[in-house]
């Protein structure tokens, strides 16, 4: 299966994004398509074999929209200008709608009340209102043909129908008054919806393209060109020519071009917008660079790694760009509403019109007046945005901080958990432990207990290891190499020199039938929080090594506020259980799930699961995979490392657990802005087209204007854009 984004021109409103979904979805072949009305862009699955891209791309153009058809690298710059086009466009016929509109409303309402009367006015105000109807108004017709070509109905449909039931019954007063129609024209109402509707739209065009600004700040990181060194020479050249490999020049104050790695030179490189954290990380020889992270003070030169689309930058903004794409589950029901959204709306203006009209015998004008009103007081579009947008507005706030959620699904659903797993090593600690003590439990010495461990564990990659290696190097012992070893995942390691080493936990031992000793002394160091990991060799113990973990700044911070929000915190270690309660003592956990197998992790957040517990796992995506897919979401954190980047729904760039805390946070207010749009929408709709329909006629005398209608449905859609804009101002929890 192959997934490809597909960007848009020319969808109006929420309708026109379902009828291209619906028409993808028919394709044999096509598994999966989702089109987002506030992205502009179509996310489709498709099998190879069975249907081509072009195909695809074709289905959409045959329902009559646009598909930008470049590079991926154009993609975006071709959007951009798609999208100050079509506000320029609707600027121009907002103000030519203006200027035709407000002679017509002068005269037909202003002159009328003053008793002022214009000798054929109705002729005048049929020039004025014609080349707004089929100027203006041509986007609407065009959206109403394709829609009818398409077996759907939309907004387009709406419109159409509505201001030309208004001009058409004019033109026929004024061409035909032998036909006794009425002596009242609605060449006002028409011109006037039109103006009102198209204003709208361009207001809502401007607001989504602010919706938009996070993918936008993060595409304008990266520079159009770098200085490389070629051939001995220095050259600039454009960023789609560097390759893996070319040395680059950074000068002070400028942006780094693409990722690598620093060969030779010192500064400081603010990495803010890419992780979010505020202070400039120090980059000397053999550190890694990101691309669009901005160059402080020295000057250094660094290898190219990552080029186009394998950068961390361009892999952030395409994650970002799906998440924003994607549909939650909220939205299931405003689509569904969408669905029969037109279609009821239509006959709820027909039965309207009858009733109006043959049972309660009100004149044919009145009649027509709630036909159109009916029509043109519905918004689908309002309904369409409601969810979209916030998600928009979330997933990019996420990114701005250094939280990247993968799907809207995700950002939607981290408001409803209710228990946060951490795994221990890597996730609440740094990582980085250390030797604290070696004890003899026979005559071999320290030294020779501290060669051994680190004979075993020479190659081996866990922290563990790490510790004991660097404690033997600070030694300064000489340790050979052996390949006969083999590491026991949950146990510890068994390796072969001069003697039989064994090097774990109590579990290794009692599987070789070793007698363990001095348990006493082993109790007090894991009661301290410490890892004890017991020398046998040949079979016999010998000592201990017991390695301490460092709390990663700011764990005992997020735990305090995971419990503000009533979350359950539970932690997940390889570690003995006294060990594992002794950091669940300090940090204030709930409790402590110890001697966990890598694998079974898996298993425990499963059994949390069954008891209708929703679960988050938060760890480093190396270990814990399984985990972190298992479940109900996974928060990877890993600094921007590739492998956070690809594991979890949402990736923590920063090591900072603060952020766990954050993105909860940033999904209950995402939540609640969804939820207000989706309220208005629908109160909007619920209240209005009764009211339009002259449900308040019979009681109050009140009857809605066509006029005031078109306003109000023009302004719907744009409130809830704005709501959702508002979000710019969310402020992350402060602890």
């Amino acid at each position: 299966m192959k997934k490809t984004t597909i960007s848009i021109t020319g969808m109006h409103c929420a309708s026109c994004a379902q009828k291209i979904e619906l028409n993808l979805k028919n394709l044999r072949g096509v598994k999966s398509a989702n089109v987002n009305i506030a992205t502009e862009r179509a996310t489709v699955e498709f099998n190879e074999k069975t249907v081509s891209e072009d195909k695809i791309i074709n289905a959409i153009e045959k329902l009559g929209y646009g598909v930008i058809k470049e590079h991926e690298e154009e993609v975006t710059d071709k959007e951009k200008i798609a999208r100050s086009n079509e506000i320029k466009k609707l600027k121009i016929l907002f103000l030519f709608s203006l200027v035709l509109s407000v002679p017509i409303f002068i005269i037909s309402m202003v002159l009328e009340w003053l008793g002022v009367m214009i000798p054929d006015k109705d002729i005048i105000l049929l020039f004025l209102a014609t080349p707004v109807q089929f100027i203006v108004g041509y986007r609407f017709y065009k959206g109403a043909f394709l829609s009818l070509k398409a077996k759907t109905a939309s907004m387009d449909t709406l419109i159409a129908i509505g201001t030309s039931a208004a001009y058409f019954y004019s033109l026929f007063v004024v061409i035909f008054p032998e036909l006794g129609l009425g002596e009242m024209v609605y060449f006002e109402t028409s011109a006037i919806l039109i103006t009102f509707i198209i204003l709208g739209k361009w207001l809502e065009a401007v607001t989504k393209g602010k919706a938009s600004e996070a993918i936008k700040k993060l595409i304008g990181l990266q520079p159009k060109t770098a200085t490389i060194i070629r051939d001995g020479k220095e050259m600039q050249v454009q960023i789609k020519d560097v390759i893996i490999g070319d040395v680059i020049i950074v000068k002070p104050g400028q942006r780094i071009p693409v990722d690598g790695v620093v060969t030779d030179g010192l500064s400081s490189v603010d990495e803010s917008m890419i992780t979010g954290e505020s202070i400039p990380i120090e980059k000397k020889k053999g550190d890694k660079v990101i691309g669009g992270t901005m160059n402080k003070h020295g000057s250094f030169r660094f290898k190219t790694t990552k080029i186009g689309k394998d950068m961390v930058l361009n892999q952030i903004i395409k994650l970002v760009e799906d998440a924003q794409g994607s549909k939650a589950p909220i939205q299931r029901l405003a689509d569904k509403v969408s669905s029969y959204f037109v279609p009821a709306v239509i006959i709820i203006a027909i039965i309207s019109f009858s009733v109006w009209y043959f049972i309660f015998g009100q004149t044919f004008v009145f009649s027509l007046g709630i036909f159109i009103a009916v029509l043109i007081i519905a918004c689908p579009c309002a309904l369409g945005l409601a969810t979209p947008t916030a998600i928009m507005m979330g997933t990019g706030k996420g990114a701005e901080n250094g939280i990247l959620i993968k799907s809207a699904e995700a950002l939607e659903n981290a408001h409803k958990l209710t228990t946060i797993v951490f795994d221990k090593t890597g996730t609440l600690t740094k990582g980085k432990p250390e030797v604290t003590d070696i004890i003899s439990v026979d005559k071999i010495g320290k030294k020779e207990i501290l060669k051994y461990a680190a004979i075993a564990e020479k190659n081996s990659e866990h922290p563990l290891a790490e510790a004991i290696n660097n404690k033997a190097k600070k030694e300064r012992l000489k340790i050979p190499s052996t390949e006969h070893f083999k590491a026991i995942p949950g146990y510890g390691i068994t390796a072969k020199y001069d003697k039989d080493i064994l090097l774990g936990n109590k579990n290794l031992m009692k599987k070789y039938k070793i007698k363990v000793e001095d348990e006493e002394e082993i109790n007090r160091l894991e009661s301290e929080g410490k890892t004890v990991m017991i020398l046998a060799l040949n079979r016999k113990m010998v000592g201990l090594i017991a390695v301490a973990d460092t709390l990663k700044e700011f764990s005992k911070e997020a735990v305090e506020k995971l419990h503000e929000m009533n979350k359950e915190v539970i932690m997940i270690t390889g570690d003995n259980r006294r060990t594992a309660d002794a950091i669940a003592k300090q940090l204030g956990i709930d409790y402590a799930l110890a001697e966990v197998l890598p694998e079974d992790k898996e298993k425990e957040i499963r059994k949390m699961q069954r008891k209708n517990k929703i679960v988050a796992m938060v760890g480093d995506g190396i270990n814990d995979a399984p985990a972190l897919a298992r479940a109900d979401i996974g928060i990877a954190i890993g600094a921007g490392t590739d492998v956070a980047l690809e594991t979890g729904q949402i990736v923590l760039i920063k090591n900072d657990l603060r952020d766990v805390v954050t993105a909860i946070d940033l999904s209950n207010y995402t939540i609640r802005k969804i939820k207000q749009n989706l309220f208005w929408s629908f109160f909007y709709n619920t209240i209005g087209i009764p009211v339009a329909a002259g449900a308040l006629y019979s009681l109050t005398g009140f009857l809605l204007n066509p006029i005031i209608a078109g306003a109000a449905m023009a302004f719907s859609s744009v409130s809830v854009v704005s709501n959702s804009l508002l979000m710019r101002r969310y402020k992350k929890i402060k602890f």
